[in-house]
């Protein structure tokens, strides 16, 4: 028996990284699963986005885990396709309980450009509003939704990261308030409303040569192992970064019953990052 027995989770972004994460730790507590992603690179992003296995290797892992999976590659920037993606997840699901809107970009470092801010918005915030505002329908009530935010959005902003970085910190501000103001509208039919907010994760938005010169500008082409060497600046606890199951273990339990008096909240799994730059203001 799982915490989740019977109920349907859609998940975008689910190809790889947080999104695979999130998707197989729901299917491990009994969530058939709604999988979309973009399996496809954009213009303006700065490093390689997923590719059809990738989305095929998450319906597997999650099925793996005795559920039904439903697969659809999806632009989340495209309104009309993300609301017959999700209708066409339910009508081969059933319902619709759990919904996380979590598919991203970051582009960061060389490469940017003024479609670097246009994608950013687009994906990290347009698409968050598509991913929820499609589901909406046909949430049942008593629902989960789960927007994924960024310790960048408790910080503040980032102009002086390029159109690329600027765009991100924007919109994943933006979602946070969205999330804060949706879960009003929402708690009449127990339909809880959340964000989390990641530091520093173990996946392909991290690891790649953009985001390796915005910590280590002083070298030219810093590698991997150079970068990690100041990751840790970004957190309260001496470590590089989290992993995708940290977050997704805060995904399980805001999409379960265990918390189903929490709405509208801004939870932090920043292993103190944000304690560290913002004084208290008691």
């Amino acid at each position: 028996m799982g915490k989740l027995d019977n109920k349907v989770a859609v998940v975008s972004g689910a190809a790889r990284g947080q999104g695979r994460s999130h998707a197989v730790s729901l299917a491990a507590e009994g969530a058939h699963i709604i999988a979309l992603d973009i399996c496809a690179d954009l213009e303006g992003n700065t490093y390689p986005l997923s590719r059809p296995e990738d989305l095929d290797e998450t319906a597997r892992l999650a099925e793996k885990e005795g559920v039904r999976v439903h697969t659809a590659i999806v632009d989340v920037r495209e309104r009309a396709a993300v609301w017959k993606a999700v209708a066409d997840g339910v009508d081969a699901l059933g319902r619709l309980d759990i919904v996380v809107a979590n598919a991203g970009i970051c582009p960061m470092g060389r490469g940017q450009t003024i479609q670097s801010w246009s994608d950013a918005i687009d994906t990290d915030l347009v698409g968050v509003f598509n991913v929820i505002q499609a589901s909406l329908p046909h949430v049942n009530d008593g629902a989960s939704i789960i927007a994924t935010g960024s310790l960048a959005a408790q910080l503040g902003s980032a102009t002086n990261q390029g159109p690329g970085g600027s765009a991100y910190s924007l919109a994943k501000q933006v979602v946070a308030h969205y999330v804060n103001d949706l879960s009003i509208q929402l708690a009449k039919r127990m339909i809880r409303v959340n964000a989390i907010h990641p530091t520093n994760v173990n996946t392909d938005m991290l690891h790649n040569e953009g985001l390796y010169r915005v910590f280590r500008p002083d070298l030219k082409e810093p590698t991997r192992e150079e970068a990690e060497e100041a990751f840790p600046a970004m957190q309260a606890m001496p470590i590089p970064y989290i992993e995708p199951r940290d977050v997704s273990n805060a995904v399980v339990f805001l999409a379960g019953d265990d918390s189903r008096y929490i709405t509208g909240t801004q939870l932090r799994i920043d292993a103190g990052g944000y304690v560290k730059a913002v004084p208290w203001k008691g």
